[in-house]
């Protein structure tokens, strides 16, 4: 298992018994999962074996409930036995090569101190990296602290996560600002605490506020390609651009189309769809995700897998399935695909009103039609659903249904042709706000307004229904 997900290193929670009974040890770790770890590492240095392996067991079942990697310390049978998702070793303990061997593809980290050490770790195959310790502890004794310099030299030089660790606690976190680690892992800072879960939860946002949003936030969209630039990818890239967040894309189909209409399509094949994702999600992990374009069931179920093995996150779908000119953009048999398998993995979910008439299979005529229709179709959601209002009458009110609550977004409706592309537009900006970490209200608000703006502007190109302005 290639492990490319930097995100699930933002809060990496090693455990210690010392501040737990037999009794309470389990509670005490699914509390600090409760509050945002994002892995966990289980290190037992005085247990025999057998209890050892009955524990990883159990802790195994946990971390799947949560959706959180499990990995053991130093014991590469007691990994191996549990299922456990991953090892990690120190420079002491058996050789990286050796581990590899014996653990085939599951998840190894190295502990070093030093770049060389750093280097060797990577080449020899590890999925990240624990460096420290970054500041005095007392968990570890014989660690010896690693300096700013180096930690920073470490993490510009390697291509897999580096987890800062030794020290840490809430208050000194933002003495790492700047040193471009993916996490931190702690020990004491949650569980001596006596609330743990809100421990956990206090230093993941110390995390976000100095470690991870200091950087520039990435957004992918999964779409197809509009050679005239209005709408599909270079809209969703011209939207991500203008928000200051770094657009990457993986094209789903190539479509010959102007502002007067689509006079061709050429579907990109599943596997090399799944081999885009695969070299984006590997080098630079999305923030967020925007999918447009999706044309048939085999594209659609390829980009399912590859988000749940990426375990993917602030995912926007818009159900595209015909372009402003009325042209078909959706194959019959792709449908129940969109609604079964991805429309589910969505955070927001951004149908107009055709494609909300099709998904509800009701014909809405009026706000309350909307509503009702909104709550067909969020019977097959986990996420948050937007019904854009903008088909009829003399407002553009959009619907924000979720969790059963409904909240609609009133602006005015511009009468302008040039509209080409405003789907594509609207859901590209949600998705760069959901980056941001703007909640899903806010997300939509900025979006409504920035849409609002680039259709205002008026942008006068092409024969047909021109294209939004999106550098208003």
């Amino acid at each position: 298992m290639k492990f490319d997900n930097k995100h699930a290193m933002a809060l990496y929670a090693v455990t210690d018994r010392a501040w737990s009974t037999k009794e309470t040890f389990i509670d005490h770790i699914e509390e600090s999962l409760k509050g945002g770890v994002t892995c966990l590492q289980l290190r037992e240095k005085n247990l025999d074996e057998d209890s050892f392996l009955q524990e990883a067991i159990e802790l195994k079942k946990l971390c799947n409930k949560y959706k959180v990697p499990f990995i053991i310390n130093d014991n590469v049978d007691i990994a191996i036995k549990s299922g456990a998702d991953g090892i990690h070793v120190g420079q002491s303990d058996m050789s990286l090569l050796d581990v590899r061997e014996k653990v085939g593809d599951k998840i190894i980290g190295v502990s070093v101190q030093t770049l060389e050490q750093a280097l060797e770790a990577e080449k020899n195959g590890a999925d990240y990296l624990g460096v420290g310790a970054v500041f005095t502890t007392s968990t570890k004794l014989d660690a010896s602290e690693v300096s700013h310099e180096t930690l920073k030299e470490i993490c510009q030089t390697v291509n897999i996560p580096v987890v800062a660790i030794g020290g840490i606690t809430k208050e000194n976190i933002k003495d790492l600002h700047g040193s471009e680690v993916d996490g931190i892992a702690v020990v004491s800072a949650i569980y001596s605490k006596e609330d743990i879960k809100m421990a956990s939860l206090e230093l993941l946002t110390e995390v976000n506020n100095h470690l991870i949003q200091d950087k520039m936030k990435s957004v992918l969209t999964i779409a197809g390609s509009d050679c005239s630039g209005g709408a599909g990818i270079q809209a969703d890239l011209k939207t991500m651009t203008v928000h200051d967040v770094y657009g990457m894309s993986c094209i789903t189909a190539l479509t010959a189309q102007n502002t007067t209409g689509v006079y061709g399509v050429v579907e990109i094949s599943p596997d090399f769809i799944e081999q885009q994702l695969d070299t984006i999600f590997k080098d630079i992990y999305p923030d967020a995700i925007k999918i447009g374009m999706v044309a048939n069931s085999e594209i659609i179920s390829v980009i399912v897998k590859k988000l749940k093995e990426y375990n993917a996150r602030n995912i926007v779908v818009d159900p595209v399935m015909v372009a402003t000119s009325g042209d078909p953009l959706i194959s019959n048999e792709a449908m129940d695909a969109l609604i079964q398998e991805l429309l589910p993995l969505g955070s927001v979910i951004t149908p107009n009103i055709p494609e909300a008439e099709k998904l509800s299979g009701m014909i809405i005529d009026s706000e309350e039609k909307m509503i009702e229709a909104a709550k067909i179709i969020s019977k097959n959601l986990n996420g948050s659903l937007l019904i854009k209002g903008g088909h009829f009458g003399q407002k553009a009110n959009d619907l924000l249904y979720t969790k059963g609550q409904c909240y609609w977004y009133s602006s005015e409706r511009y009468i302008n042709k040039n509209t080409h592309g405003t789907g594509c537009t609207l859901s590209s900006a949600i998705a760069s706000n959901l980056a941001k970490n703007f909640s899903v209200e806010e997300s939509i608000k900025k979006s409504k307004d920035y849409i609002s703006g680039a259709i205002k502007a008026d942008l006068n190109i092409g024969k047909g229904r021109g294209p939004l302005n999106h550098m208003y």
